[in-house]
């Protein structure tokens, strides 16, 4: 898979994915993806991780996020 950044911000983790270009090409534009679709094009991560959002100048970069652990 292409690049990985991830950043905290209260309360989430957001992480930006870099699709290869071929593969960039099968992200939907209509809408944003099920865990299932995203896994389907070959994105590995932990479970958890929401596609939370379509950034039209670089649809070719996925953006996720989840909720921050509780600290205890």
């Amino acid at each position: 898979m292409g690049g990985l950044r991830t950043q905290f911000c209260f309360p989430f983790i957001f992480r930006h994915v870099v699709l290869p270009k071929d593969i960039a090409k099968r992200v939907p534009k209509t809408h944003l993806m099920s865990e299932t679709e995203w896994r389907n094009l070959g994105v590995q991560q932990s479970q958890g991780w929401v596609h939370y959002m379509i950034h039209q100048p670089e649809p070719h970069i996925l953006l996720f996020r989840r909720p921050l652990p509780q600290s205890q």
